[in-house]
């Protein structure tokens, strides 16, 4: 009798488990981004402009570091094993910039970008949203 009651127990937690994993896995707004690459790309583009022009003493810096971080994470992730946009000319310009940002903040937390990576980014990051628009 006490092995019914365990199977009964497995059997309704597992039902709980599955049922909890289904809520919250739909009731996400699914982050920042939108599924569909140009407008991604545009906005993470702008995005990360706007993060490493704050100046090295604004009070917000690191929670927009903090928040840059989050975003390359999230679009890396939504569209490097993606075929069809990850061999596009824009992709990989947006790929290098958005590595050497994410290895700056990396390996100095809290220093601020230096101005030779932020006009190397700007440029990257403007290439890469005419491109994407032009559709390249």
């Amino acid at each position: 009798m006490a092995a019914g009651w365990r199977r009964i127990k497995a059997a309704v937690l597992a039902v709980c488990l599955c049922l909890s994993l289904l809520v919250t896995a739909c009731s996400g707004d699914g982050g920042p981004l939108t599924g569909n690459y140009v407008e991604d790309t545009v906005k993470v583009a702008d995005q990360l402009m706007a993060t490493i022009a704050i100046s090295a003493d604004a009070p917000d810096r690191s929670e927009a570091e903090t928040s840059a971080r989050a975003l390359i994470n999230d679009y890396m992730a939504r569209y490097r094993p993606q075929r069809q946009v990850n061999g596009l000319a824009s992709f990989t310009t947006m790929q290098t910039a958005l590595n050497s940002l994410a290895g700056h903040y990396a390996n100095y937390p809290n220093r601020p970008v230096p101005d030779a990576l932020k006009e190397r980014l700007n440029k990257e990051l403007k290439k890469a949203e005419t491109g994407v628009v032009r559709g390249a």
